[in-house]
């Protein structure tokens, strides 16, 4: 079978997936830092040493995201929102998706799906940070906490208190102002969290919500937002186990389509 590979090229992490035939062999991700190219190139070669095979073993590249035309050697690159609902359909294993919500790093998408997995509808932030992973990033310096806690703090919050802006830089201000003023980390963080929730919901709403809903991107991996993001749309959210790679991974089977 043709070993092909994925990459998603993002504002903040870059990811590869390398999968042969319906099969996912490896995968890797990093921060992009400065140069696109050089973060692609060394997770594709890191991916491809782990698993034991050479860059010539590789028959055919697909880039997707923020990035993906800076990538030298790919062989075709696609959207970020293709990429993502062929690997939430594959990483769903036979269940049935028919909203995904992805929250990257400088953006948030919602898909909608029909029946057969077919894009019918999407939406997009992509003009402010509000809601996305860098506003995430941001409160979590101000907070002086690291963003992997986020969701377990969140979870001792005894109250969910009001960030009224929607502005990431305002925000931050009305945070670092909340401390000041005494408040429980955990209560702000909570209302962090339910604040991004309710201007994704919206976003979700206005593409016109299915259930079932899936949720990817890094984001994803914070249990408290997630919690915040059911009480705010009132359905379940499906997550995968590494939400992280699910449009690396649509972009990798793409490539084996090509192939």
């Amino acid at each position: 079978m043709a070993l092909t590979a994925g990459l998603d090229v993002g504002s903040t992490t870059t990811k590869v997936v390398l999968v042969e035939g319906d099969r996912m062999v490896a995968y890797d991700l990093a921060p992009t830092g400065a140069s696109c190219r050089r973060a692609a190139e060394r997770l594709l070669a890191s991916a491809l040493a782990r698993s034991g095979y050479a860059p010539s073993d590789v028959h055919y590249m697909v880039s997707t995201g923020y990035g993906r035309r800076l990538v030298a050697a790919t062989d075709q690159t696609v959207s970020e929102l293709t990429a993502n609902a062929v690997g939430a359909r594959f990483l769903a294993n036979g269940s049935t998706v028919r909203t995904i919500i992805d929250i990257g790093g400088q953006d948030s998408k919602v898909i909608v799906l029909d029946e057969q997995g077919q894009m019918t509808n999407f939406a997009m932030n992509d003009k402010c940070a509000a809601g996305t992973g860098r506003f995430l990033e941001q409160i979590s310096r101000a907070l002086e906490v690291e963003l992997e806690d986020l969701g377990r703090i969140s979870a001792d919050a005894q109250e969910t208190l009001a960030i009224n802006s929607v502005c990431t830089v305002f925000a931050e201000t009305e945070v670092v102002s909340l401390v000041a003023q005494g408040k429980r980390v955990p209560d702000i963080v909570a209302g962090v969290h339910a604040a991004i929730a309710k201007r994704v919901a919206q976003l979700a709403r206005s593409a016109g919500l299915i259930e079932p809903v899936w949720f990817d991107g890094g984001p994803a991996q914070n249990a408290g937002l997630c919690r915040a993001l059911e009480e705010n749309l009132g359905v379940p959210l499906t997550v995968p186990e590494h939400p992280q790679i699910a449009t690396a991974l649509g972009a990798a089977l793409i490539a084996q389509q090509r192939v």
